[in-house]
């Protein structure tokens, strides 16, 4: 069966200097997880398409795919002064696919497992994929061609008897196959960016805090030195991120995994997330040694906090920030503002914090995006907004009442002063 994965991320993140334009490695993963003995594979990417529709039409038309895989990495790209959804490019490719062909459409990613019904709903492709989907979108196209039902299979969306069905997701497995990253533009992405993409620790919930919850999720170090030194033989791949949701959590792991590159002498740049936990000299020099050149800071301090909380937590970005800072390993990092409770006495401590350290970039975020359930928008009910889940599928922001009058004109006369600062 002939298969056509195209990735509808076309937004970049820009921040002063830096322009980062992230690789779908998710997709990249999607398609290293189908038999080539069952199916022959196109990608497709819209980030640098002049005329993404048209790149999509003559991808069909030539082609002549049986199956669409539509990737989602993000609803939007996360601004709220210049927001931009990403299910509005996703719903036109899928409009105009359906127009000239007869393929399946199935559509999955990040974004939409996070809404799955509602964006299922509104972008309007016959089958969703929610949560981790190599193994289910290969059980899936497999389904497919040998005209099997697939209902039963996990993390499911799609419709019947008039209704949106969602089944159960698997949990992850834990077990990679490499991505195929060799339709990619993989140049541009080097040039454009952090480094391709490889991932050293599944995702967390815990926000890395170096739990039990940590350790399991963690990729072997040698499985991940593998791949990388294999993109970098077969690829030429130089510059790479490690996706770890706090590479420093657990920080022992994170020592390992740094000797063990410095042992293994792959003479590659990387760059990586840190938590403003678990952090020391130590920790700091090896990951200089080991080739890291760029590291972004978390941000702490997003939800609604007491005033010794956040003095606590702005304590411990400081930190990190000073012992990069001592360690000579370049860094950004992000501070949002005008969350629920935030009042001016708490916004001034946040940029007594960004002007006290040097960054390479800050990012000023303004507001909190909001998603259904998340404590954002039961605030911005109680302060008396009135939506539906489903409005929360185009670019939304939480913006506390007591500052959203002021607070872009306030932080851009901050940012004028600081030209290291970003507003977002």
């Amino acid at each position: 069966m002939r298969i056509l994965l195209i990735a509808t991320n076309r937004h970049g993140r820009y921040m002063n200097n830096i322009q980062a334009q992230p690789l779908p490695l998710g997709l990249a993963y999607i398609s290293g997880y189908l038999d080539p003995e069952k199916h022959d594979t196109k990608m497709l990417d819209l980030m640098f398409a002049d005329d993404y529709l048209d790149e999509v039409k003559k991808s069909v038309q030539e082609f002549q795919p049986d199956m669409v895989g539509l990737s989602i990495r993000n609803l939007d790209n996360g601004s709220n002064l210049n927001p931009e959804s990403v299910l509005l490019i996703t719903k036109e490719v899928t409009d105009l696919i359906r127009s000239i062909s007869k393929a399946t459409i199935v559509c999955g990613g990040p974004a939409f497992s996070i809404l799955p019904s509602d964006c299922f709903d509104f972008i309007g492709p016959d089958v969703g994929v929610a949560g981790s989907g190599g193994d289910v979108f290969s059980d899936l196209a497999d389904r497919i061609e040998s005209g099997k039902s697939y209902t039963d299979l996990p993390g499911l969306v799609y419709r019947a008897d008039g209704k949106t069905t969602v089944t159960d997701p698997q949990p992850t497995s834990g077990v990679m196959k490499p991505p195929r990253l060799e339709e990619l533009d993989l140049d541009k992405y080097s040039e454009a960016g952090f480094g391709i993409g490889v991932i050293t620790k599944w995702f967390s919930s815990q926000g890395g805090r170096g739990d039990a919850a940590d350790r399991q999720n963690l990729r072997p170090i040698q499985e991940v030195l593998d791949e990388v030194k294999d993109m970098k033989q077969r690829l030429g791949l130089s510059k790479f991120f490690f996706i770890a949701n706090g590479f420093n959590a657990p920080v022992d792991h994170a020592k390992s995994f740094c000797q063990a590159l410095i042992d293994a002498d792959l003479k590659i740049e990387w760059n990586t997330g840190l938590v403003p936990r678990n952090c020391d000299p130590e920790l700091i020099g090896l990951m200089k040694k080991s080739g890291c050149s760029l590291v972004i800071v978390g941000d702490l301090v997003v939800d609604a906090i007491d005033p010794d909380e956040l003095s606590t937590r702005l304590d411990q970005m400081l930190e990190a920030c000073r012992l990069c800072e001592e360690g000579g390993l370049p860094y950004t990092v992000g501070q949002t503002f005008g969350s629920p409770g935030e009042t001016q006495g708490t916004m001034e401590r946040k940029l007594v914090f960004l002007r006290a350290i040097k960054p390479t970039v800050a990012n000023l975020r303004i507001g909190i995006r909001m998603l259904p359930g998340s404590k954002s928008a039961d605030q911005a009910r109680a302060d008396g907004r009135v939506f539906a889940d489903s409005d929360l599928l185009m670019p939304t922001f939480y913006v506390s009442e007591s500052v959203k009058d002021w607070i872009v004109d306030h932080l851009q006369a901050e940012a004028n002063k600081n030209p290291s600062w970003s507003i977002d």
